[in-house]
């Protein structure tokens, strides 16, 4: 199966559905009076973790989802029936932001967790609500309330504990296949990794952990360079990293300097990740010429400043297993003691935090624009849902609509900028004449 770990969904929650206008006409029923009903709600759409998916593959084939409109409302004051919420299954680990507004909603780490990212409408509410001592039969109904839509941007980073890192062809791949049961894909050649691998690792006192071969950086990665930002995504969830630097030369590279430039890439993407507690392995050790190479990368390692923390350097060989018992052992210890990071877009969500300002400003519920043929178009998110909800079949809900216009100050902005009485104003697809 492909592995997709970032997809953009177009979602839609039900809208509500409308009122009803009706009256009482009932034979022993002396006074009669309105009985229009209420619509229902619609559904909502929510994202649930399904444990059964390794992957965002099905959204590439599937990418729009909408939720069912409620029910309309009926005679005798019987509400319209509410729409069931709509469930959209999603791997463990998945981020969800706003694609419009950059907002991150939600992490989905667990089995069950779930967000709602898209609320139904409510039902408008029919005549029965709008009965008063001045209008006892009102012919007023609410159209129901039109539902959240929203493009949303998922974004799967992988659940693992313990990263393996390094320059193509250290040996992540034939490390994880030592000391796991996963079959990644091993090979003579670079990047013979192109999508994360997980293996569960599993040592005799009971213990275990998730770890996680990542595909190989390069230098230039956190610029986009390589395999390199599908790396980095994946890094930000673990919180041990195992560094594989290949000590056998083979390929002419200088251990050291590939040290340096791995954890240059980290950084130039998340400064946090250096605070992740990291072990060097020394991988290919049982090769002829890795004994001196490691040598000569311990007295350049006393000198290595980007990392606060001196880190501790392990020799290993997974074709002979030399050294992985110790290397397990020490990296559980370490999981033990090593908090869970928040990842980049938490940390961004939680230092933004949200503005509250004060919602006194009746002109921020509506915008005024002219066009050429001299029509005054009315445009805004509050107005726009108040004119989806008004219905106009009947006059009286007309001129309750034109009394919610002139309460939010739409008669005295219009007049301000130049209206006069028999102007055009259109909202949405409506047009009608403006009255001084």
């Amino acid at each position: 199966m492909a592995f997709v770990d970032q997809v953009k969904i177009n979602i839609k929650a039900g809208n509500g559905g409308n009122g009803m206008v009706a009256f009482r006409r009932e034979k022993y029923v002396p006074n009669g009076g309105p009985a229009g009903g209420d619509g229902g709600k619609g559904g909502s759409v929510i994202l649930k973790v399904d444990e059964g998916l390794r992957t965002l593959m099905d959204f590439r084939y599937h990418r729009h989802f909408k939720a069912k409109n409620g029910g309309n409302g009926m005679i005798k004051g019987m509400y319209g029936r509410g729409a069931e919420n709509l469930y959209v299954s999603v791997p463990e680990g998945t981020t969800v932001s706003d694609e419009t507004t950059g907002e991150v909603l939600g992490d989905l780490l667990h089995e069950g967790d779930e967000l709602v990212v898209a609320k139904g409408g409510r039902g408008g509410r029919g005549n029965i609500h709008f009965a008063s001592p001045k209008n006892p039969a009102p012919e007023i109904a609410e159209n129901g309330e039109p539902g959240v839509e929203k493009v949303l941007k998922l974004e799967l980073k992988v659940l693992a504990d313990v990263g393996l890192v390094g320059f193509p062809s250290v040996g992540k791949s034939t490390l994880l296949a030592a000391v796991t049961s996963a079959k990644p894909k091993v090979a003579a050649y670079h990047f013979t990794t192109l999508v994360p691998n997980l293996g569960m690792v599993r040592l005799d006192d009971g213990r275990d952990f998730v770890m996680a071969d990542l595909p190989g950086l390069i230098e230039g990665a956190s610029q986009g360079v390589g395999l390199g930002i599908q790396f980095l995504r994946h890094v930000e969830r673990t919180r041990v990293l195992l560094h594989l630097i290949d000590m056998s030369g083979f390929d002419g590279r200088d251990a050291y300097d590939d040290f340096i430039k791995i954890n240059q890439e980290l950084k130039q993407y998340d400064e946090s990740l250096l605070d992740r507690s990291q072990i060097v392995v020394a991988s290919k050790m049982d090769l002829p010429t890795a004994a001196e190479n490691l040598q000569t990368f311990k007295k350049k390692m006393k000198k290595q400043q980007i990392l606060t923390v001196q880190p501790e350097i392990l020799e290993i060989s997974s074709v002979t297993r030399q050294g992985l018992q110790e290397l397990l052992i020490k990296t559980v210890t370490l999981l033990d003691k090593t908090p869970v990071f928040p990842t980049l877009a938490q940390r961004v969500q939680t230092t933004e935090g949200k503005m509250y300002q004060f919602d006194g400003d009746k002109q921020s519920d509506f915008e005024i624009t002219r066009e050429p043929d001299a029509t005054w178009v009315l445009s805004g998110d509050k107005l726009e849902r108040l004119f989806k909800m008004t219905n106009f079949e009947h006059e009286e809900s007309i001129m309750r609509f034109a009394r919610q216009l002139r309460g939010m100050g739409v008669d005295d902005a219009l007049r301000a900028r130049g209206a006069k009485a028999g102007d055009h104003v259109r909202i949405g697809k409506f047009t009608f004449e403006f009255v001084d």
